[in-house]
C-alpha cells in the first residue's frame, strides 16, 4: 500500500507552519509510521534547523528530485525518533530549480518509501506553492486567529479546492485569555469563515520557542501543551478522526466551569 503525501501550507508566513511540520512528522513517527518531512522552501531552508539536523546535510530535495542522488542519500535519519527522516531544501538553487511535473514524479518515489510525506510549503502562492501542492494527496492549512492569517488561508483554500485537494484546518497559537476578552478571534470564528474541517487547536506555548532554538520538536518536549496538541492531530491524521479536539481554555474560563459545577453563579 502506497503512502500519503500531505502539504502543510498557510498562505501567510510566520504562522508556525515549519514547527508544525516538524512536530507532526515526529508525532506520526512515534505512532510507528515511516515519515519523511520535506522542506520545499528552496533557497531559504529552515526545517533542518527546527529539527536540529542542519549539520548533517549532504544532498537536498533538488538533488533527489532531479536524480543527482538517490532518495536514501538525501533523506537524513533523525537519531532521536525511529523512522523519521528529513529531506532538506537547497540553499544554492532558486524556486525554478523544481517544477510541478518533476515533483509529481518525485512524490511517486516518496509514496513507495514512506507511509507519510509532509511537505513544508513555502509562504505565498507562487512557484514554491505550486511545486509543493503538485505532489500532494491531502493538505493541512495552518492558520492563526488573526484577520490577515484567516484572509490568506481563505485564498489558499480556494486554490487547493481548484486542484481537487480538500484541505483540513489547524488553528495555531491560540491565547485563551485574549479570546476570553474578545481581543483575539475564537476558533469558532476562524472555522466559520474558512468552512473546512477542523483537525486541531494549538495553544500558544513558550516551549515552542525553546523547541525551535534547540532543534527538538515540541512533541518531544515534556509538558509542552503545543506538543500534546500536535500528538493528537497526528493521531487524527493516522486514522483516528473521532478523537475529540481539546479547546484551549484560560484560567478564568476554567474557574467559571468549576464554579458552575459546584453550583456557584450561572
Amino acid at each position: 500500500m502506497e503512502g500519503k503525501t500531505i502539504v502543510i501550507t498557510s498562505g501567510k508566513g510566520g504562522v508556525g507552519k515549519t514547527t508544525a511540520t516538524a512536530s507532526l512528522g515526529a508525532a506520526l513517527a512515534l505512532e510507528g509510521k515511516r515519515v519523511a518531512v520535506v522542506d520545499m522552501d528552496i533557497g531559504l531552508r529552515n526545517l533542518d534547523v527546527v529539527m536540529g539536523l542542519e549539520n548533517r546535510i549532504v544532498f537536498n530535495v533538488v538533488d533527489a528530485a532531479k536524480g543527482k542522488c538517490k532518495l536514501k542519500q538525501a533523506a537524513i535519519k533523525d537519531r532521536r525518533v525511529e523512522n523519521l527522516f528529513l529531506i532538506p531544501a537547497s540553499q544554492s538553487d532558486n524556486k525554478d530549480a523544481l517544477s510541478p511535473e518533476l515533483m509529481k514524479q518525485f512524490a511517486k518515489e516518496l509514496r513507495r518509501e514512506f507511509d507519510f510525506t509532509l511537505m513544508d510549503c513555502p509562504a505565498g502562492i507562487e512557484r514554491g506553492f505550486e511545486n509543493a501542492v503538485a505532489a500532494a494527496d491531502e493538505a493541512i492549512v495552518i492558520c492563526t486567529p488573526e484577520v490577515s492569517s484567516v484572509r490568506d488561508a481563505d485564498r489558499v483554500i480556494g486554490l487547493l479546492y481548484a486542484r481537487s485537494i480538500t484541505p483540513k484546518l489547524v488553528v495555531n497559537r491560540i491565547v485563551p485569555a485574549m479570546v476570553e476578552k474578545g481581543d483575539m478571534l475564537s476558533h469558532e470564528d476562524v472555522v466559520d469563515v474558512l468552512s473546512i474541517e477542523l483537525i486541531g487547536l494549538v495553544e500558544m506555548d513558550e516551549q515552542v520557542v525553546v523547541s525551535t532554538n534547540t532543534g527538538i520538536p515540541s512533541v518531544l518536549q515534556k509538558g509542552s501543551v503545543a506538543g500534546e496538541a500536535f500528538r493528537r492531530i497526528a493521531m487524527r491524521i493516522n486514522g483516528q478522526p473521532e478523537l475529540p479536539i481539546a479547546v484551549p481554555q484560560g484560567q478564568k474560563r476554567f474557574w467559571k466551569k468549576v464554579g458552575r459545577k459546584l453550583g456557584f453563579g450561572k
